[in-house]
């Protein structure tokens, strides 16, 4: 059966604000670190790479946030394939703290696309067969 790619992350000082919780962009920033750990650990795809000649964008995120996280507080992040289609994916994440508690979660959907040369336009492009087969490995059903 199909396992979620997991990620750990403890929050420090730079998460919070004055309140003491995490700064919700900074939950948009740790997400981003997952997105771009899966694409380089279980996809062999790391964005040094992507990026010469393609890219991976969000085009599409829902967050719900469920309880605070705090400084010193280990979450456990965990992504999955929800969908996957001809260029885009959409995945479904959730971040745990050290009790097993939501602190939030959501789904967030990546396009496949191509760069021209003068980085002035980007289109979608489909993804390939093999990367297909490696993210078809991540889809929880």
């Amino acid at each position: 059966m199909n396992q979620p790619f997991e990620k750990q992350e403890k929050i420090r000082f730079k998460h919070i604000d004055y309140a003491g919780i995490v700064f919700y962009p900074r939950f948009l920033e740790m997400l981003n670190d997952l997105v771009e750990d899966w694409f380089e650990e279980a996809l062999e795809r790391p964005f040094s790479q992507i990026h010469k000649t393609n890219g991976i964008p969000t085009v599409d995120l829902k967050i719900q946030f469920k309880t605070a996280a705090r400084l010193g507080d280990l979450l456990t992040k965990k992504l999955w394939v929800k969908e996957l289609k001809n260029s885009s994916v959409i995945c479904e994440f959730e971040f745990l703290n050290q009790k097993n508690e939501t602190v939030l979660k959501g789904e967030v959907t990546l396009v496949n696309v191509k760069i021209q040369e003068d980085r002035q336009s980007i289109k979608s492009e489909p993804l390939d067969e093999v990367m297909k087969r490696k993210i078809m490995n991540y889809v929880l059903s």
